[in-house]
């Protein structure tokens, strides 16, 4: 009997060079998470059976990445944008096989760049900066891991201010959330209260009351951490 692995080989056309290529992707009965971090980030019971690892496709032709997020349609001047700064530079690389976080940090940066070049909303933007931070996170590089939070934070905020999130999965009580929760693992205090208000706002408007909740959990830590700061200083 044929004994069926985790990772599989995914057959992909890019929509760059029209070529195909297959990538790695992992069969979800073998993904099993255990927690996650108060920012979403799930927590796998297995480092390698990770499917963040195996998030972005890379075409070895062209160097085109995207994830399948990204949107079908190229605006104007972006086909001849990406040719040149992607394509035309590209020395050709096969992100295909089993993937290490490193290897995976380095499809996410191509994929980043592609999409800021092709226009992609910013609420596909931000999802990308976000996935990149988690695996700074797995690394324990939390300097990278907040840069990458800190560009997903904004990208989030312009989503929001542009509404190009409405029609994805990602209401706007989990929008605002992340915003305001970005900015507290990035100290930035006031932004993180004031978006973690307009979460606590809508709840009697919302059916995500478990976002509500991690919300008011969010606030009042920011509060007692205020307390303790407050109470150390005028100590010493």
């Amino acid at each position: 009997m044929t004994q069926i692995e985790p990772i599989y080989d995914k057959k992909c056309e890019c929509r760059m060079c029209k070529k195909t290529f297959t990538t790695k992707k992992l069969r979800s009965r073998f993904i099993k998470v255990t927690s996650y971090d108060t920012d979403f980030c799930p927590i796998y019971a297995s480092d390698e059976i990770n499917p963040i690892l195996y998030h972005v496709n890379v075409c070895p032709h062209c160097g085109f990445s995207s994830t399948d997020d990204f949107t079908p349609y190229f605006p104007q001047g972006a086909v001849e944008e990406i040719h040149s700064k992607v394509c035309s530079q590209w020395v050709p690389h096969d992100f295909g096989q089993k993937r290490r976080v490193s290897d995976a940090i380095k499809t996410y940066k191509l994929a980043i760049y592609c999409s800021l070049l092709k226009k992609e909303k910013q609420i596909v933007v931000a999802g990308t900066y976000m996935r990149l931070a988690w695996l700074y996170r797995l690394l324990e590089n939390t300097d990278q891991e907040k840069r990458f939070m800190k560009l997903a934070m904004d990208a989030y905020l312009q989503s929001y201010m542009e509404d190009d999130f409405k029609g994805t999965q990602v209401s706007e009580v989990r929008i605002l959330y992340l915003i305001g929760e970005l900015a507290r693992r990035t100290h930035q205090t006031d932004q993180a209260v004031k978006y973690f208000s307009k979460v606590i706002e809508q709840q009697n408007r919302t059916v995500e009351s478990g976002i509500i909740d991690m919300a008011k959990e969010r606030w009042y830590d920011i509060r007692e951490e205020q307390k303790s700061a407050k109470l150390t200083e005028n100590i010493s």
